[in-house]
């Protein structure tokens, strides 16, 4: 099941860069991409989309890379499959992207679910990762032990819980045009609230048919395969450390992902690793602040031997 046509109008949104599909994983992904350069992959979050990433795409391009950012697996322009939303293999999408646009490695810029999925390829795939960084999510052995034994952070990220039930939470998602997409974007948010504009975008784009439904699928095998052999299997494979300079981006005051468990995912890094966290912020940093989020990870980017 690909993308119906009519998803086009609502997700290649005009700009500075230019749109077009890749095959990978044997899938169809929509990419936005801009500039020349080495690599830089974006990975968005839910409930977004490529678009989450319109500030960052000129700005790396005008600091020399060629930045790209894609529709994960099931969201925005790219193939709605029926399988294929645990993170394993949503990761080789990723990696799978970067032998696809010809280039020998990328760095990996994630948040939210992109951010769980970039710690997850560059332990997986690590010679085609060349830097890593990922807002507003811990390492996913972080994110696994916060949300079973932290009672705070379980009550912090309740939508996930609430995800596991069959078919309502699709239905809930795209009621009244996604009006909840919204409500999520702004409760999640911090002081400097998204625009209106910005949340109709988001709002159309989960209203493309099956976006709903694959949006949350890797969601459900997060919990689902806790107490499951796949599950144990992903979590013993993730003990492998981070062996590329990491950048870890959080806001103060995201909601979603406490500070407390977002911090100290450095303990998986063999590498430089840079923790940095941006007060007054929520869950979406680059969003709320592109220019300073942006500037960090140029910045970053452009250092040749970042710091621990």
């Amino acid at each position: 099941m690909t993308a119906p046509d009519t998803s086009a109008s609502v997700v290649r949104l005009d700009g500075p860069w230019t749109h077009r599909d890749v095959a990978a994983n044997g899938a169809r992904f929509h990419i936005a991409e801009q500039g020349d350069g080495p690599l830089v992959l974006l990975l968005h979050g839910f409930p977004q989309f490529w678009w989450t990433w319109r500030h960052q795409l000129p700005a790396l391009a005008d600091a020399g890379y060629r930045a790209v950012a894609m529709d994960l697996r099931g969201v925005g322009g790219s193939d709605r499959t029926p399988r294929g939303y645990d993170p394993a293999n949503l990761a080789l999408d990723i990696t799978g992207v970067i032998r696809s646009l010809g280039e020998p490695d990328a760095a990996l810029v994630g948040h939210d679910l992109g951010g769980y999925l970039a710690w997850t390829a560059a332990v997986m795939r690590p010679k085609l990762v060349r830097r890593l960084a990922v807002a507003s999510m811990p390492h996913p052995r972080r994110w696994r032990s916060a949300m079973v034994a932290d009672v705070k952070q379980s009550a912090a990220g309740s939508h996930i819980w609430g995800f596991q039930r069959p078919w309502l939470p699709e239905r809930q998602l795209v009621a009244d045009d996604a009006a909840a997409v919204g409500r999520l974007l702004r409760d999640w948010s911090g002081p400097r609230l998204p625009e209106d504009e910005a949340v109709e975008v988001y709002r159309r784009a989960m209203c493309i048919p099956s976006t709903a439904h694959c949006s949350i699928e890797p969601y459900r095998w997060m919990v689902r395969s806790l107490a499951r052999p796949d599950g144990f299997q992903f979590n013993r494979r993730m003990k492998r450390p981070v062996r590329v300079p990491t950048l870890h981006l959080h806001g103060s005051l995201d909601p979603v992902m406490r500070t407390r468990s977002a911090a100290g995912s450095g303990e998986y890094v063999e590498a430089p690793y840079r923790w940095r966290l941006f007060d007054g912020l929520g869950h979406f940093p680059h969003e709320e602040d592109p220019r300073a989020f942006t500037t960090e990870l140029i910045n970053w980017l452009k250092d040749p031997e970042p710091d621990r």
